[in-house]
Order: C-alpha cells, then structure tokens, then sequence
C-alpha cells in the first residue's frame, strides 16, 4: 500500500508541548492531561512504542522538562459496527445541551457488547438524541460510567465531545458525588463505616472481581478501592418452620469506581448484595429478580454552566414491593 492510499486503521497522531513544573514522571503528566484514558492504559502506550519525547522512544518514568515535545500514536478505537438507533423508551430525570440524566431501569445493558448488539441504553439514547453518535467513540457514545445489567438508578450521558471530557475528568478526579441503595443479607456491623480493600479482576474466575492483596501485579493488578456504607434500616423475614432472616438496607458511598466494587466489598464483609447470584448465594434468599442495588443519588458540575446539581431516583416499584414484605427492626 502506497502513502497515498486510504488506510482506516491508521493510527491517529496527538502531539503536546510540556508546560509548567518540570520533573513529574511522564505517564503522571499524561494521565492528568487525558482524564479520559487510565494511567495504566497511557503505560500500556509507552510499551508499545506509540510514544515519543523529543523524537525518541519514552519511558514511564522520564520526567520531561518544561517545552519538551511528546508525541502520541493513539491505537484505533474497537474494530464493530457503530450502535444503531432504536426507539426503546427512557426515563429522563435532567436534561439540557449537554448532557442527560437518566434513570436506568433494571435488566438493560449500558452499551453494545458481545451478546448484547441491541436493546441497550446507548440503542435508546441514540434515538432520542441522534447527534450523540459518535460522541467519545462509536461503540459507547456519550458513555462516561457505567451501571451493571442488573442495577437500576442514575446515569449521566454526555451530549458532545466537550461535555464529554469535561465529565470523564470529573469521574476521574473523584469529585462526582455516587450514593447508591444497597439490601445486604445479615445485619451489617459497625452500622457504618468504609471498606478499603484494593479489587483486580479474580485470577482464576475471569468474569469476577475480587479483593486482592496490595500490591497484586498482572492480568489480576490489584487497585485501591473504598466505598463508606451507613446503615439506613435492619429487616426481618420470617418463613414458616424456619428461622428468621435479617437484612440491613444501607446507604453507599463510592470514593473510587472499581468494576462491581459494592458488590465485591461487601461480599467480602460476609454482606452480600440481595440477590447476588455472582458474588452472593447461588440461592436467593428473598423473592427477587435481581440484586437489590440503585443508584440513588448523584451530584456533579454541569460542563456548560459550571454549577452544581443534584439528581435522585427513588427506588423503582420492584424494590420498594420487597420492603414492604419485611418487617422493619426498630
């Protein structure tokens, strides 16, 4: 193939110029300035050679000086097809030019994936707003976190490339405030507190999480992860011939976004997720469909006005129904 010949796969080309304080490592220094791409991703990068400082090949820890030039092979996005519209209704909580707030019900999937080509929430939010196709890739446009299959409640939406960016670096800093609604099997002691435990994929059981000592390193590299818990309720259930079950209905926190990270912090306490079948028993021990987990409440800055919102989700019918079979502890 000759220079002169289209090639999709060409890698696209971002070049920086340092600015500010010289002697910060180089994979620190890029992480900060793309809050859309994780340090380990911009590492990734540096051993595969996509990028230079001042023309030679870099090191995650040089530490460039003020006016050097880096340059970045940026890999192509996922090879799929683009998400196809679909009218698929949504419920809307806010709105506005550049972003979207949306209750998520349970048992739909956030985006396309394998097993997964339609039906999802980018299917629907394509509908509704066609223009964010392609907004931070074609696979997962407008995505900036995400929500299990199985949990219902808030997730935001970007609109455009700006808004974006501007959201993915407020996940990344930590400051967008996540609050989620959480049943847990057993009373949950003390009634309040955080878990901090670092969370890696499990090294044999690929499709979980799982908390791992500090430190893990390769395909199982452990990350910190804390979530604080609050305990809002304790019920009963009491079954005829059996024992009593008690369940405690907490208020989660998340400071970090590891992936399933309540699920897995609290398994790891021994307090399941009700409904858990991964993490959890095998055996349902309450007449639910699902995990009994929403995301209740969530607090940002909105990229066009810099002001500060907050959005809450009641818990949807399927929950509130649960509790109501439960006697409240006093």
């Amino acid at each position: 193939m000759n220079a002169d010949s289209a090639d999709e796969s060409r890698p696209m080309v971002m070049e920086l110029t340092v600015t500010g304080d010289a002697g910060e490592r180089l994979d620190r220094w890029l992480a900060q300035r793309l809050p859309e791409r994780s340090r380990s991703e911009i590492q990734r990068w540096i051993r595969e050679g996509r990028i230079q400082l001042n023309g030679n090949p870099a090191k995650a820890a040089d530490r460039p000086e003020a006016g050097g030039r880096i340059r970045i092979e940026l890999p192509p996005e996922p090879s799929g097809p683009e998400a196809a519209a679909e009218e698929i209704p949504l419920s809307i909580i806010y709105e506005d030019e550049d972003l979207l707030v949306i209750d998520k019900p349970a048992g739909m999937v956030v985006h396309p994936a394998p097993g997964h080509d339609g039906g999802t929430l980018v299917n629907a939010v394509l509908h509704h707003g066609p223009d964010i196709a392609g907004v931070g890739g074609v696979r997962r446009p407008g995505i900036v976190h995400r929500l299990d299959k199985e949990t219902s409640g808030l997730i935001v939406v970007a609109k455009n490339d700006r808004a974006h960016r501007h959201l993915q670096a407020q996940f990344k800093a930590r400051t967008v405030y996540k609050e989620y609604l959480a049943l847990t099997e057993g009373v949950v002691t003390p009634p309040a507190g955080r878990i901090i435990a670092p969370i890696g994929r499990h090294p044999v059981q690929r499709k979980r999480q799982a908390v791992l000592p500090e430190g893990s390193t390769g395909a199982a590299r452990a990350r910190h992860a804390e979530t604080e818990y609050h305990t809002e309720a304790v019920y009963r259930f009491a079954t005829p011939g059996a024992a009593a079950r008690r369940f405690s209905l907490l208020r989660v926190i998340l400071h970090t976004g590891r992936t399933h990270q309540i699920r897995v912090h609290l398994a790891w306490r021994n307090h399941p997720v009700v409904g858990d079948t991964l993490y959890g028993y095998t055996r349902r021990s309450l007449p639910i469909a699902r995990q009994f987990l929403h995301a209740h409440r969530l607090r940002l800055v909105l990229p066009g006005s810099d002001e500060t919102l907050e959005f809450v989700a009641p818990l949807p019918a399927d929950l509130t129904d649960l509790l109501t079979t439960l006697e409240q502890e006093a």
